[in-house]
């Protein structure tokens, strides 16, 4: 792939070339040899071919570069002059140990219990008779009538109950009733059979419990077959409230746990529940957990769709906490500028846990009464990363292979290869340049297009520079 720049756009190139070493390199004092032993030259972008000598490289249209003996990420930390510290403005925060407990804060919705659900439906064929005055989102009492319905089986066989009564046979007197059952009848409706000796044809069907009629599925004259739906009411002495919490702290989520609640429509009021279920799927879209929480409502004033402020409390528990903006992820690793006095500081990496208010809980890396650089760690990473210098990895931690870095502008993009008019990476000695470049994955060209300036981050590997991780910056070529 070929990209041909402007004149324009190659003097621009060139000045960016020119000024893509980071802010620190100037200041950065670092005991150096005046005569450094040279292991072999080589080409930044073929790095596994070595050369003797110094001259021009046979694959592009550049000097080779020297590696040396004492390159390879030896040096430990970089030394940063007191004045440079001031004018930069860095901060530095100590690593802290303390206990934590930590509320949750959430929003949530209320919604039915589905739990404490009733459903009406036909015992037998028949017609709807009378349909009492009720409309869906009415709240009703236990009893209160729904619909009339005339059930023709049902007629005769009380008819044929109350014949058999006065002949005397036990038996089929026991058969008749058992049909009266199979065909659906109300051990109610039996008994008051028995009691007064008068057949009722038409059943009034009645609600099973107090709630909210959610569906009301008849009207007069209807015929209706056996099992039909009539109705479908919900229960109020109970209601969920459904929360969302983000997926980062699921891990401190359990059933049982106690939760406060708190309803505008209440102004003042604590409401205490406890978690009933933490739902087993997430929300795609928004990266959440759901919770179910039951509160108890005697009085039915808490109604489904309200929203409720949630607390849900934690356990005290002792952690190693830092800055949140102390830490610098790379996607691949997190990792901290140690400050380890008279000026020096050493990229640490650590592993990270929980986050609370504006601090991260440190697993493994650092130690409690450390100090670490809270502002300015960036300018340090960047220096780190042209120094070569190696990351002090965290126990259990893989460190990443070492990445270089430079700046430079977007001049083409095609088949996954990204064009470049690059500044030096001067991690690698590699003066700056316009190539296409690997990277490790296409997605990260997504919303880049010509013209763009950002700052890569390429790794060597047989195949030469491959980049794996680009950041756009604010300024335009």
């Amino acid at each position: 792939m070929t990209f041909r720049l402007k004149p324009l756009a190659a003097t621009l190139a060139l000045a960016a070339g020119l000024c893509a070493g980071p802010l620190l390199t100037a200041t950065v004092q670092a005991a150096e040899q005046s005569e450094r032993p040279v292991l072999y030259w080589y080409d930044p972008m073929k790095p596994q071919q070595h050369f003797d000598k110094p001259g021009k490289s046979p694959f592009m249209d550049m000097d080779l570069v020297p590696r040396y003996a004492d390159e390879g990420g030896q040096a430990a930390s970089l030394r940063i002059d007191a004045r440079v510290v001031q004018n930069l403005g860095m901060r530095l925060a100590s690593v802290r140990r303390e206990t934590i407990g930590q509320s949750l804060s959430a929003s949530g919705v209320l919604a039915f219990d589905e739990r404490d659900v009733a459903i009406v439906q036909t015992r037998s064929a028949g017609f709807v008779e009378r349909v009492y005055g009720h409309a869906p989102e009415d709240v009703l009492a236990e009893g209160a009538p729904l619909a009339d319905l005339l059930i023709p089986e049902w007629a005769a066989a009380q008819e044929e109950y109350l014949a058999l009564r006065g002949i005397g046979q036990p038996d089929l007197l026991a058969a008749a009733r058992q049909r009266l059952r199979l065909a659906g009848m109300p051990a109610a409706l039996i008994a008051e059979l028995e009691r007064t000796g008068k057949p009722r044809r038409v059943w009034t069907v009645v609600s099973p419990t107090a709630g909210v009629l959610r569906e009301l599925e008849v009207r007069e004259g209807m015929s209706l077959p056996a099992g039909a739906s009539l109705a479908r009411i919900n229960g109020l002495d109970k209601v969920w409230l459904e929360v969302a919490i983000p997926e980062a702290q699921a891990a401190q989520l359990a059933p049982e746990q106690s939760v406060i609640a708190r309803l505008p429509a209440f102004a003042g009021e604590r409401i205490e529940g406890r978690i009933q279920a933490v739902l087993p799927q997430a929300n795609l879209d928004s990266r959440t957990v759901r919770v179910r929480v039951e509160l108890p409502n005697p009085q039915q004033r808490l109604r489904p769709g309200m929203s409720a402020e949630v607390t849900l409390k934690r356990e005290a528990q002792a952690a190693l906490l830092v800055p949140t903006e102390a830490v610098i992820r790379t996607g691949r690793r997190s990792l901290v500028m140690l400050a380890e006095g008279e000026g020096r500081y050493r990229p640490v990496a650590i592993r990270t846990g929980r986050e609370f208010d504006d601090s991260t809980e440190v697993l493994e890396g650092l130690q409690a009464g450390q100090q670490v650089v809270a502002s300015g760690q960036f300018l340090l990473d960047s220096e780190a990363n042209l120094r070569g210098l190696s990351v002090g990895a965290a126990p259990a931690v893989t460190p990443a292979p070492e990445l270089h870095e430079a700046e430079g502008t977007v001049v083409g993009i095609e088949d996954g290869m990204l064009g470049l008019a690059h500044g030096p990476f001067r991690s690698l000695n590699m003066p700056g340049m316009t190539m296409a470049f690997p990277v490790a994955s296409e997605a990260l060209l997504d919303g880049l297009k010509s013209g763009d300036r950002v700052r890569v981050a390429a790794r060597q590997s047989d195949e030469g520079l491959i980049i794996e991780r680009i950041e756009k910056l604010g300024g335009q070529p």
